[in-house]
């Protein structure tokens, strides 16, 4: 649980630190650098412990995971907040727990009663009131880029959750990124070209936050904790990400979201709740067990 706990919290500055790194950087370029400065150090980190490659069947997982988490979250996010805040982009997505719910619902075949449904539906009428009252009665490009972006991070957060059981978390988003690359490394080029960087200290220590910490070292207490605790339980901490995301955006960025952000973040916050607890009822959540980590090389 402390690890989904610091996972949880490294996340939640993903946004702020994305609006800052608007200032020097266009955002497909950073939502493709993200991922490919972390698919370099995922690759220095499989070559240093050896990491087997994985089976045929575990590739397919992985490949599952590349469209939200290794790639497409980070991109489509990028180009929402160039149009909102980093608190307004935290309520949309605040249904990603129950949208990460549903998702590993569906994929081990469980079928959830009434009131997990109701509770979800709920929630995401009550995300779609907060961006019709915040938008003038008219839905914002940028929101529907955010609930496009929640749909393949949920797909990618519970299939990586599922294969965090065979083989550790840490190992799970190194692939996932390394995978990315034939996606992510072009991307950036061709960005990069179009819409040339003009970067300052603060955009570049935001791009090295999201590349490093949002898109690596996150993940490896995430997954980690997803596999140790549970999927189930673990994922209850993700409730405090969006009420988190506005206090760290009221530090760094100056927000100040007025009620009705905080009064959707509470609604929100209580469906996904409903949800989880109707899906889960009081069931003690399954240990998983990982396999060990490979022994780092010995340097002679």
């Amino acid at each position: 649980m402390a690890l989904a706990g610091i996972g949880v919290l490294l996340f939640s500055a993903t946004f702020p630190a994305t609006t800052v790194a608007l200032r020097g950087f266009d955002a497909v370029f950073i939502g493709a650098t993200r991922s490919l400065g972390a698919a370099f150090l995922a690759g220095v980190t499989l070559w240093l412990t050896r990491s087997p490659l994985p089976t045929r069947r575990q590739v397919w997982i992985l490949l599952a995971c590349v469209p939200g988490v290794g790639i497409g979250y980070g991109v489509l996010t990028a180009i929402a907040l160039e149009h909102v805040t980093a608190s307004h982009a935290a309520v949309v997505t605040g249904l990603l727990p129950a949208a990460t719910a549903a998702v590993a619902t569906w994929r081990a075949g469980e079928r959830p009663g009434r009131l997990f449904w109701a509770a979800s539906v709920a929630g995401a009428c009550a995300v779609v009131a907060f961006a019709l009252s915040s938008n003038v009665g008219s839905v914002h490009t940028a929101d529907l880029l955010l609930l496009v972006a929640l749909i393949l991070g949920a797909v990618g957060y519970a299939e990586g959750g599922r294969l965090a059981r065979e083989m550790p978390g840490w190992r799970v988003i190194c692939w996932v990124v390394v995978l990315a690359l034939p996606v992510s490394l072009p991307l950036s080029i061709v960005s990069g070209i179009i819409s040339p960087p003009h970067p300052d200290v603060a955009s570049v220590a935001a791009l090295l936050y999201l590349a490093s910490v949002t898109m690596f070292l996150g993940f490896f207490a995430w997954y980690s904790g997803l596999a140790r605790a549970g999927i189930a339980r673990a994922s209850q901490l993700q409730l405090a990400q969006p009420f988190l995301t506005i206090a760290i955006s009221a530090v760094v960025l100056g927000e100040r979201p007025g009620l009705t952000t905080y009064a959707a973040g509470v609604v929100v916050l209580a469906c996904v709740l409903v949800a989880q607890r109707a899906r889960f009822g009081h069931k003690r959540a399954p240990v998983m067990h990982p396999e060990p980590a490979a022994p780092m090389p010995s340097v002679r």
